[in-house]
C-alpha cells in the first residue's frame, strides 16, 4: 500500500504544454482552412446562436469536415502525433516523478483542457496523465462522431478539482462527488494540488485551487502582461515562461512547492500524531 502523500498536478493543454490551439497542427489545414478563418466562424456561430465556444468548436469540426477530411477515433488520435510541444515537456513529467520520489511525495498528473480528449489522447505524452479530461465526442459503431459527450468550459473544468481532490476520477459518478466528504478524508487535499494554465480561460481553477490552499502557476510565451494580471490580482501564486527543461524558472518553481508540501505533510502528521496521542491519553484517564 502507498502511504506516501500525493500530489496532484494538473494543466491545461492548449498554450500551456503546446504552443497552439491543439486543431491548428493537422486538422485545420487537413481540411484546407487557416487557423485565423477557423476560429473567426467559431465565434461567429456561438455569438450568432447562444453556443458555448466549445460546443461551437466541435461542431465546425464536424461541418468543415465533411467531403474534406474523414474523422474518426483513430484519426484524431494521429492527429495528436503532429502536436508540438514547448521545450522540456517531453522530459519534464519523469524530471518532476523521480524529484517528488525523493521526497517521498507521489505525483499524478492531470489535463484539464477544453481541447479534445481524442486528440492529447495521441501525443507523446498522453501516458503520462492519470486522466485526461478534455471535450470528447459520442461515436457511432464506425467510430465516427456523431454528438459530443463531453465539453469542458472554464466553469466546468472546476468541478474536476473536486473529482481529483477527493478521488471519484469517473465522470459518470455523481453521487458519490456530491456527498460531503470531511477534509480528513479526500484523497488529495487542496494543500497538495497545484494548477497550471495560461490565461483567462484558467482563471476560475486557478482561484479555487489557490484559495483552498493550494497553488497556481500562470505560463506565458512571448507577451508576459496576462500573466502578470493574475499575478498582481492574487488569481495566481507564481508566474514562468512555457519552458519546461531542466533548471528552468519552471523546473525550480515546481521543485520548490513539493519542498513546501512534503513540508506542510511532514507537519500535519506530526500535529495528528499528537491529537491522537492527546486522545488516547483522555481516554485512559476517563474511561
Amino acid at each position: 500500500m502507498n502511504n506516501k502523500p500525493i500530489v496532484a498536478i494538473m494543466y491545461d493543454f492548449d498554450k500551456t504544454l503546446s504552443p497552439k490551439n491543439m486543431q491548428e497542427y493537422a486538422f485545420v489545414p487537413g481540411i484546407g482552412m487557416d487557423s485565423a478563418a477557423f476560429w473567426r466562424k467559431c465565434d461567429e456561430l456561438a455569438n450568432s446562436n447562444n453556443m458555448d465556444p466549445i460546443l461551437a468548436y466541435m461542431f465546425l469540426m464536424k461541418q468543415e469536415s465533411e467531403g474534406k477530411m474523414l474523422i474518426t477515433r483513430d484519426v484524431f488520435k494521429k492527429l495528436g502525433r503532429s502536436v508540438q510541444l514547448f521545450k522540456g515537456v517531453r522530459t519534464w513529467f519523469d524530471r518532476v516523478n523521480a524529484y517528488a520520489e525523493k521526497l517521498g511525495l507521489t505525483v499524478e498528473h492531470y489535463i484539464l483542457s477544453s481541447g479534445l480528449k481524442e486528440i492529447i489522447e495521441g501525443t507523446s505524452i498522453a501516458r503520462y496523465f492519470t486522466r485526461i479530461y478534455a471535450a470528447e465526442f459520442l461515436y457511432n459503431e464506425r467510430q465516427v462522431p456523431i454528438w459530443p459527450a463531453m465539453a469542458l468550459n472554464y466553469t466546468s473544468k472546476t468541478q474536476f478539482l473536486f473529482r481529483i481532490n477527493k478521488g471519484v476520477l469517473d465522470v459518470t459518478e455523481h453521487d458519490e462527488l456530491n456527498e460531503y466528504t470531511p477534509e480528513s478524508k479526500r484523497r488529495i487535499p487542496f494543500q497538495n494540488m497545484i494548477y497550471v494554465g495560461d490565461g483567462l480561460t484558467d482563471v476560475p481553477c486557478m482561484k479555487l485551487c489557490k484559495v483552498n490552499g493550494g497553488h497556481s502557476i500562470a505560463v506565458y510565451q512571448n507577451d508576459r502582461n496576462v500573466a502578470e494580471n493574475l499575478l498582481r490580482q492574487g488569481r495566481v501564486d507564481f508566474i514562468a515562461p512555457a519552458d519546461y527543461s531542466r533548471h528552468s524558472k519552471m523546473e525550480k518553481t515546481i521543485f520548490a512547492l513539493l519542498d513546501l508540501i512534503k513540508a506542510y505533510n511532514a507537519q500535519l502528521k506530526m500535529h495528528l500524531d499528537d491529537m491522537d496521542a492527546a486522545h488516547q491519553t483522555d481516554t485512559k484517564a476517563n474511561p
